[in-house]
């Protein structure tokens, strides 16, 4: 199985690589939803869904498939709001006091992609690091609720990462330029990954506890794998 995989994989660079010969434009970026499905002991202490924001910018090699770039993304996979006087000299005014914990996805990216049509399928190759932290933060609850009245990051560790997926981008609109500017064409990108997260330290939903004036924080372990999946915009120009 592992053969045929790899043959596979094989022949759709050759494909890719066949169709060289064509101009394209020289950056590519996108802006994407992304949901994220943590996998093995990732899992075994957060089992939810992660939801993000994900998006890269890459560079077309001159008369050639590959791409190199940059992905960045911001996963939340786990959020708990709580109820609090505003202190203890004001017990009547009640705030909301928020915990997030997120992800940062910062990756290498190498892309292999056909320079042109309305389907363009495409490899990735990604490598870098997953930065685990959680913040929590006190808002009023009637007003500039988008502001924070305060803030803190309370944990974060860090990871190494790296993975593959594919995906596939649509052509919807495109707009050819002069001859020296090229042209501007925008895709609905879809795609999965597979990235796999080294070991750090996190809080999850129901980590912190309070008791009396402490805060007590349990800490899970594990590695920090993840399949992510989007939907977004591209955009070549």
């Amino acid at each position: 199985m592992k053969r045929i995989k790899l043959m596979a994989y094989f022949v759709f660079i050759i494909l890719f690589a066949a169709s060289a010969a064509y101009a394209r434009e020289p950056f590519q970026a996108s802006a994407n939803f992304s949901l994220g499905f943590p996998q093995n002991g990732f899992r075994d202490n957060v089992d939810q869904v992660g939801y993000s924001g994900v998006g890269h910018f890459a560079y077309n090699f001159r008369n050639s498939p590959f791409l190199l770039g940059i992905s960045l993304g911001i996963l939340v996979y786990g959020s708990e709001t709580r109820e609090e006087p505003f202190g203890p000299t004001i017990p009547d005014v009640m705030v909301d006091v928020v915990t997030r914990n997120n992800i940062f996805l910062c990756h290498f990216l190498f892309r292999v992609q056909p320079p042109k049509g309305t389907l363009r399928p495409y490899l990735d190759g990604l490598i870098g690091f997953n930065y685990l932290f959680t913040d929590t933060s006190v808002k009023s609850q009637r007003f500039d609720e988008n502001n924070p009245i305060a803030s803190s990051n309370i944990y974060n560790d860090i990871a190494f990462s790296y993975g593959a997926g594919g995906g596939m981008m649509i052509q919807v609109f495109s707009k050819k330029k002069d001859s020296r500017k090229g042209s501007f064409a925008v895709y609905i990108d879809m795609a999965v990954r597979y990235l796999k997260g080294g070991r750090a330290e996190y809080l999850k939903e129901g980590s912190i506890r309070i008791e009396g004036d402490q805060v007590l924080y349990d800490v899970s372990r594990s590695t920090t794998d993840l399949i992510t999946g989007y939907i977004g915009v591209s955009f070549s120009f």
